[in-house]
């Protein structure tokens, strides 16, 4: 007998339409509208493509699983990185510090201008761009693509940890809630 859990990829419950429309009665405005209402902790992805870096902004940066560590990220399927980035055996995740807006700002612009400043970043030892000033960055190997609807589901293995313990930005992460960043405050 099979273990369920060993086998959790053949479990299929969707009910996603399959013409890749909206579920009946949901309309992209509405759908939109709900999500810019929850706040998501803002991430830059950066790669090596072999040709050059390559990054974008990603608010969809979640953590999966502990042991082992892996992470998760989406890409939409019109992106102009996203096929860097199924070349790519890993990528370096930036958990961005509030101090570093202006950086979202440039990864979310034209893919051109990203990189165009040298002093705001350099390579691992791994060859992976790294952008300086980050409180936390993670380097993670490419475990999975999963294409989901317009998007593709990245699952990686977290390969690196790079935290800076007395960095007082790491206190104030970027976070991104109805089309604005903002910095969390206590309550």
């Amino acid at each position: 007998m099979s273990d369920p859990v060993e086998n959790a990829d053949t479990v299929h419950r969707s009910t996603l339409p399959r013409d890749r429309e909206l579920a009946p009665g949901i309309s992209a405005v509405d759908y939109r509208a709900a999500m810019r209402r929850h706040p998501a902790g803002v991430t830059i992805v950066t790669l090596d493509s072999g040709s050059g870096p390559v990054g974008f902004t990603a608010t969809s940066f979640a953590s999966l699983s502990l042991d082992p560590p892996l992470v998760s990220f989406n890409i939409s399927h019109t992106s102009s990185s996203i096929g860097a980035l199924h070349s790519a055996d890993s990528v370096v995740i930036h958990l961005l510090g509030e101090h570093q807006q202006h950086l979202a700002q440039r990864f979310a612009r034209s893919a051109d201008q990203r990189f165009a400043d040298k002093s705001l970043w350099a390579r691992l030892d791994s060859g992976e761009p790294v952008l300086h000033g980050t409180p936390s960055w993670l380097r993670v190997t490419v475990d999975q693509l999963i294409p989901i609807g317009d998007h593709t589901l990245v699952i990686g293995l977290v390969t690196r940890v790079h935290a800076d313990a007395d960095d007082d930005s790491a206190a104030a992460p970027l976070l991104y809630h109805e089309g604005r960043y903002y910095r969390p405050t206590p309550l």
